[in-house]
């Protein structure tokens, strides 16, 4: 016993040592993220097993995790692909230039035709003869290009030059109009024979033409007539590559069956085994990057919620400690039960997770806004935890069980303050519990019999009760380990048979009334700011306490009306006087008293100045004494509740020596103190704002003007006979 004596200091030493460190709060935050991050690991990496090619299966096999196929994705776009015929494209362009090839070959005959007109229109008696007809067509040739000129015939040629001129305009247009409608329609190259031949059978059709002129267009024709539809180079790629962007990837989806109980394992099945990760030759790093991501994301959410909640967490690594071990527990408590139901394999077990303590055990302790988020932390970690058997990575009935739980249990408790709320919150609880899985099963739509659901019930029950046991085992524990002053320990601080407030009440009873009076004041001006009263009346009753080492020599004490500070000095007067804040102070560290009732008996006076004392040591002196000899060594207020205490204290002292106190004494005297102290820089380290500050002024009022009330002057009764 004697080795754990000394032990315990020593590890609060070491702790007090290091807990103001700056990488403590990452350094307790880390941890949680990995304890958070290994409890997950076999919820979220997949069973490995022993499965051999080209036997059968010995049970049915799912996928853990959606992963793409990408063999199978690839084949399928290769089989798209390969689907996709050439893409071919009209070409307009060719039918202007068949149409005007064609014009150009009437038209060099044309010309010709008209050269040999002009020669036989001269006069008789020139020697010049007739343009013989071998040699109109060697002009006609040496107009042509060669293409053409291997593609036409000189009977082609010599039957145009003869012909009349109707025939051969009629020629001209019938060939011209052939070649346009020919060519403005799409003509593939195994279409072209076809194509040419329904021309000739056109052309052969015209009756008006003549044999030698009509063979001649249809040669024509036929020459000038070629397919107009060629191959699409970027048409047929980008058809490809978007009918290749089109194909879906072949997903093996999260809870597929890849082969059952029985089925031969070929090749196709073991691949697919290999790429979710259950073959103990494959290795996927990516479910545990993921969880790593996942972790991360929920401690820099609730890092980043905690630094700006504006309760102690933020600012004492103490409580963050605290808070590490409660959210600990609560994790280890949903991965115990998450456990348990799946090697029980009992259906609706896991509703017995008592998770609503950690959210009742956060709104006494801290705040209930943390403990709301907190509580959705809870569901979505045991959501994960309770994914057995779910085909998804997260269950969301028992995510939705577990944040109703808490939800409820932050809620009942945040609205009352009696020593039996944790009871009856935890009955509320229940009844939520209970109300949730009723529609969590009704949701499924199957059918349950008695039994199924008296089990269920009797888990969500079971949670709620166990959850407040833990609430009311924990909090005592809790609060002495870490000093966190909770409500339930402010009620019990308050009672009247603690051994600090009984030792006020029989060493100093006008100090502890004066306590009791503003700690009533102070109580509804923190009330009006928001801030918390409860804390403020416990405080007050506290802030006094020093004044029992000496309690004569303070008025309120002195029942007698002998004063002894009118046989002593003004400074041993002032040194008594000063001593009490301090005194008050080590006597609550003295019994383990918290910190906040601490600094409110050690603050609540600041650096102010003992006026009465300074001016009479300066009537004696034979010049002026320093003002800093006569003040309060501090430190001043550093929060509001301190400053709303000291304002109260010496305005209950001021009131309570006033003559006839009336409502405009009292406002005056009440506005008097708190400029003095504004003046005197009293506030400087506490944030109070001047509407605030306006705020507590009417509230001090009201409350003074209720207790210093008139009162009806009741005539004195006379004794029966005598005369009024």
């Amino acid at each position: 016993m004697a080795a754990d004596k000394r032990k315990a200091p020593s590890t609060r030493a070491w702790w007090r040592k290091i807990k103001h460190q700056p990488y403590i709060r990452v350094t307790i935050l880390a941890i949680l993220g990995v304890l958070i991050y290994v409890s997950m690991l076999d919820n979220v990496i997949p069973e490995r097993l022993n499965v051999n090619l080209s036997e059968p299966a010995e049970q049915d096999i799912r996928a853990p995790m959606t992963v793409v196929d990408q063999a199978a994705t690839e084949q399928r776009r290769t089989e798209a692909i390969a689907s996709i015929d050439s893409q071919m494209k009209h070409n307009t362009k060719y039918e202007e230039d068949r149409v005007q090839q064609v014009n150009d070959i009437f038209s060099v005959i044309g010309s010709v035709r008209e050269d040999s007109a002009e020669l036989e229109g001269e006069e008789e008696d020139s020697d010049d003869q007739d343009m013989p007809l071998e040699d109109q067509v060697e002009r006609v040739r040496a107009d042509f290009s060669d293409t053409t000129n291997a593609d036409l015939q000189d009977e082609t040629i010599v039957a145009l030059l003869e012909a009349t001129d109707a025939q051969f305009q009629l020629a001209l247009d019938t060939s011209v109009n052939t070649v346009h409608e020919t060519m403005s329609q799409q003509i593939r190259v195994g279409d072209l024979q076809e194509v040419k031949q329904e021309a000739r059978d056109q052309i052969e059709s015209i009756s008006t033409l003549v044999s030698d002129v009509r063979h001649a267009v249809a040669e024509i024709v036929d020459m000038a007539i070629v397919f107009n539809v060629t191959y699409d180079a970027e048409a047929t790629q980008r058809l490809r590559q978007e009918t290749s962007e089109a194909i879906e990837p072949v997903l093996i989806r999260e809870g597929e069956l890849i082969v059952k109980q029985g089925d031969i394992v070929n090749h196709q099945v073991y691949e697919q085994l290999r790429l979710v990760g259950l073959l103990d030759d494959s290795l996927i790093i990516y479910p545990y990057i993921g969880l790593a991501l996942f972790v991360f994301i929920l401690i820099a959410v609730l890092s980043y919620f905690l630094n700006d909640s504006q309760t102690t967490v933020a600012t004492d690594n103490s409580h963050l400690l605290m808070y590490a071990i409660v959210f600990t527990v609560i994790v280890a408590l949903m991965k115990t039960s998450s456990y348990l139901e799946s090697l029980l394999m009992i259906n609706g077990f896991g509703f017995v997770v008592p998770a609503a303590a950690g959210a009742m055990l956060l709104t006494l302790l801290l705040q209930p806004k943390i403990a709301i988020v907190s509580s959705f932390l809870f569901a979505i970690i045991g959501s994960v935890y309770y994914n057995h058997d779910s085909t998804s990575t997260f269950s969301f009935t028992y995510g939705f069980y577990i944040f109703i739980s808490c939800l409820t249990a932050t809620y009942f408790l945040n609205s009352t303050n009696k020593a039996t709320r944790i009871l009856r919150a935890g009955l509320f609880v229940a009844c939520a519990n209970i109300i949730t899985v009723l529609a969590l099963l009704l949701m499924k739509s199957i059918h349950l019999n008695v039994m199924e659901i008296g089990l269920h019930f009797s888990a969500a029950f079971l949670s709620a009760f166990i959850a407040a046991v833990l609430t009311i085992g924990l909090l005592p524990f809790i609060e002495t380990a870490f000093g966190i002053l909770s409500v339930t320990r402010l009620i019990e601080l308050s009672n009247p048979n603690h051994p600090l407030l009984r030792k006020i009440l029989t060493e100093a009873p006008g100090t502890y009334h004066h306590s009791v009076v503003v700690g009533n004041l102070a109580e509804a001006a923190c009330e009006v700011l928001g801030e918390n009263g409860l804390l403020a009346r416990v405080g007050a009753y506290y802030h006094d306490l020093g004044k029992t080492r000496r309690p004569h020599f303070f008025i309120e004490n002195q029942l007698k009306g002998e004063n002894p500070h009118d046989k002593i000095s003004p400074q041993l007067s002032k040194t008594i006087i000063i001593s009490h804040p301090y005194d008050g102070a080590e006597l609550l560290r003295q019994h383990k008293m918290p910190k906040e009732i601490i600094d409110i008996a050690e603050q609540h006076h600041g650096t102010s100045l003992l006026k009465f004392f300074y001016h009479k040591a300066n009537e004696d002196a034979e010049k002026p004494l320093p003002e800093s000899q006569f003040r309060y060594p501090g430190p001043k207020p550093q929060t509001k509740v301190t400053s709303i205490i000291s304002i109260a204290d010496s305005v209950e002292a001021a009131v309570r020596s006033m003559q006839k106190p009336t409502p405009d004494k009292i406002e005056n005297l009440v506005d008097k103190i708190i400029k003095d102290k504004l003046e005197d820089g009293q506030f400087d380290e506490s944030d109070l704002t001047l509407a605030e500050l306006n705020a507590i002024k009417v509230s001090l009022c009201e409350t003074l003007n209720g207790t210093f009330h008139q009162r009806i002057e009741y005539p004195e009764e006379k004794p029966k006979g005598e005369k009024p």
